[in-house]
């Protein structure tokens, strides 16, 4: 659990940092992410990396791991502080939400919202306002 611990904690760094390749390296090649900001999900590096991009020239998101505990099927819940802003500073969402994370071999192997069971479905809440 501590390796895990670490490399959640390590990746939500290098998000906060925008620094995309620190983040990347901590995921399996074939990663899956939810696209929070926009609905639906992505696979592979390459995809994040595009995802991402978009995101930050829309919203200035900030997460913040509060709690990490391991759950059935190799699975982990991290509460997260998350603080979504508008690139003009204005403050879109401010709240706590849950992210589930999928490590093997010791990278990042999914992470999916638990607060959104459906993965097909629009973008999360705090992301609902446009910049």
């Amino acid at each position: 659990m501590a390796e895990t611990k670490t490399v959640i904690e390590q990746a939500y760094s290098a998000f906060n940092r925008r620094d995309i390749g620190d983040a990347l390296a901590l995921m399996a090649e074939d990663v899956s992410w939810p696209r929070a900001s926009e609905g639906g999900k992505v696979i592979g590096k390459e995809e994040i990396r595009a995802y991402w991009t978009r995101q930050w020239s829309e919203f200035d998101p900030h997460v913040e791991p509060l709690a990490i505990t391991e759950a059935d099927g190799g699975r982990f819940h991290v509460r997260v502080h998350q603080v979504v802003k508008s690139l003009a500073g204005e403050l879109l969402a401010d709240g706590e939400v849950l992210h589930i994370f999928t490590l093997h071999g010791g990278l990042i192997a999914a992470m999916d919202l638990g607060e959104e069971a459906d993965a097909s479905a629009g973008p999360s809440a705090a992301f609902a306002h446009r910049s």
